[in-house]
């Protein structure tokens, strides 16, 4: 007969949830910051001791669920994050509910429309729908920052402002054409904009020629880790144009939110 295993004492079943608690925070911490964050700055944003934080960390390391840069120090999450929740993920899928809106959408703009999601301080290309002859050089694959697309402009301003400066201090801001922002108060004072309207511009930011209207796909809580685009040649993408185009795409999203069964104010 097998031997039953000794309940825990109330003292040490608190003391677990509260173990469980704080590597929990931790690993929420981390997320916040893909590029990575030192441990002194973990500590103090998941309110744990620093000999804590230090523990919890070489546990997760231990287990290969984060890495710490031998140069830098510096903590991240691994891919194994991801590999425990792709069962989550691939039971709902953003490109698998959004496919079908995105491609009405483009037959009803005449143009391209792209989804993305972020990587880092990037985004990368998953989807993309053409019903004009004009053949963007975009293709599904291809990494951009998030500063300098409209795309990524949506969905930085879903971020704490602090997160927005931290994957500015990560990136490398250039000019990839005459118009990229490369100020980091330019773009604050856009993304308030983005904010307010419900969507992003990229005025040729990221490529000659194109303008588009962008904007995320938030999650429950309101952040947004994917966002779409409706592309055009700049000179057709005129300001009566493109509001056109963002009450359509405001549309668009609302319909896929509601059948992810997220509710966006």
């Amino acid at each position: 007969m097998a031997k039953e295993s000794t309940p825990l004492a109330p003292q040490e079943e608190r003391g677990g949830v509260q173990s469980v608690a704080r590597i929990f925070t931790l690993i929420e911490v981390l997320a916040a910051h893909p590029a990575g964050a030192g441990l002194q700055q973990l500590a103090a944003e998941a309110r744990l001791a620093k000999s804590t934080a230090h523990r919890l960390l070489g546990s997760l390391v231990a287990l290969g669920y984060a890495v710490q840069d031998p140069g830098s120090g510096h903590y991240r999450l691994t891919l194994k994050m991801f590999e425990i929740s792709s069962g989550i993920v691939n039971n709902m899928d953003i490109m698998g509910v959004a496919r079908l809106h995105l491609e009405r959408l483009s037959q009803r703009t005449a143009e391209a429309v792209h989804l993305v999601i972020r990587d880092g301080t990037d985004i990368v290309y998953i989807y993309k729908a053409e019903s004009s002859p004009m053949r963007m050089s975009s293709r599904v694959g291809l990494r951009s920052p998030l500063y300098c697309t409209g795309v990524g402009k949506a969905i930085l301003a879903t971020l704490p402002e602090a997160e927005v400066e931290e994957i500015w201090r990560h990136s490398r801001p250039e000019k990839v054409t005459g118009r990229t922002i490369t100020d980091l108060d330019v773009l604050k004072a856009q993304l308030k904009m983005v904010h307010r309207c419900g969507y992003a511009i990229d005025d040729e930011e990221n490529e000659l020629g194109i303008r588009c209207v962008a904007l995320a796909i938030p999650g429950p809580g309101g952040r947004a880790d994917s966002a779409f685009s409706i592309s055009g040649l700049a000179p057709y993408m005129t300001g009566e144009r493109i509001r056109r185009i963002s009450t359509l795409a405001l549309e668009t999203r609302a319909d896929i939110l509601r059948d992810l069964g997220i509710q966006h104010r």
